[in-house]
C-alpha cells in the first residue's frame, strides 16, 4: 500500500514565486521579499531534458537552510526516478518530476511521499494528459506547463487553457484532492484566465521578482486569481 498522503501545500489559491527570475547573487535576500508566498518555486534544469542549466541539489539544500517557506521543486532533468528522491530527502516540501522523464511515475510518486514530500507530476505542452490519468491518484499536484520548459519570460500559451480544464475535470472526478498548477507566462494579464480554466496554484517569476514590491505582487496575483 502507498504511504498516507501528506496535507497539500496549496490553500484555495496558491502563489509560488519562481526564483528563476530572482537575483541569484542574493537569493536569501530575495526570499525575504516574499514572506506571504505559499511556496518558493525552484527550477532545476540539467541542460539535457531542457536546453538550459540552472542549479542542483547542493544549491537547493542551501536554499532550504535560508528560508522557512515551503519549497516547490520543479525538476526539468533526465532520469527523474534516480534523482528526484534526493530532493525529498533534503526536506523539500514538494517535488515535481516530468512525466516525460520518469520511467515509473506511479512508483516515483509513492517514493516521494514515503519521504514526507508532496508528489507532483508535470506535463510539457505537447504531452497529452490521457495516458497519465491513472497516475493522478498517486499525486498531490499536477503541473500543466503553459510554456515550453527551459526558460523564463515566455508568453502564456492560450491553447493550454483546454488542457487545464481537462486536468481540473479529472482532479474533480477524484474528489479534488490534487492541486492543478500552471507554470509559464503567469502575470496580472493571464492569471484570471488560467484560474477560470481550473488552475488553483500559480507559478509566477518576472511578475513577482520584476516588480518593485514582490510581496505586494504576490498578494495582487492571489486576489486576481481568487
Amino acid at each position: 500500500m502507498p504511504p498516507p498522503r501528506p496535507s497539500r501545500i496549496p490553500s484555495v489559491t496558491a502563489i509560488h514565486p519562481s526564483i528563476l527570475s530572482a537575483d541569484f547573487a542574493n537569493l536569501a535576500g530575495e526570499l525575504r521579499r516574499i514572506p506571504s508566498a505559499d511556496a518558493v518555486h525552484v527550477d532545476v534544469m540539467d541542460n539535457h531534458f531542457v536546453p538550459n542549466l540552472t542549479l542542483g541539489l547542493p544549491v537547493v539544500k542551501a536554499i532550504r537552510a535560508a528560508t522557512d517557506l515551503p519549497l516547490d521543486i520543479h525538476l526539468m532533468i533526465d532520469d527523474a526516478d534516480r534523482w528526484a528522491p534526493g530532493y525529498a530527502e533534503a526536506g523539500c516540501e514538494s517535488v515535481t518530476f516530468h512525466a516525460e522523464a520518469a520511467a515509473r511515475p506511479r512508483q516515483l510518486a509513492r517514493t516521494l511521499r514515503s519521504h514526507d514530500a508532496h508528489a507532483a507530476m508535470a506535463l510539457k505542452p505537447a504531452t497529452a494528459l490521457d495516458p497519465y490519468l491513472d497516475v493522478l491518484s498517486e499525486l498531490d499536484m499536477l503541473l500543466i506547463m503553459t510554456v515550453e520548459p527551459g526558460f523564463g519570460g515566455q508568453a502564456f500559451m492560450e491553447e493550454m487553457l483546454a488542457k487545464i480544464a481537462q486536468a481540473r475535470r479529472a482532479v474533480d472526478d477524484l474528489g479534488g484532492s490534487v492541486a492543478v498548477q500552471v507554470d509559464g507566462g503567469i502575470s496580472r494579464d493571464t492569471i484570471l484566465r488560467a484560474a477560470e480554466a481550473g488552475a488553483d496554484t500559480f507559478v509566477a517569476g518576472s511578475a513577482v521578482f520584476g516588480s518593485e514590491d514582490p510581496d505586494r505582487a504576490v498578494a495582487q496575483l492571489r486576489q486576481l486569481a481568487g
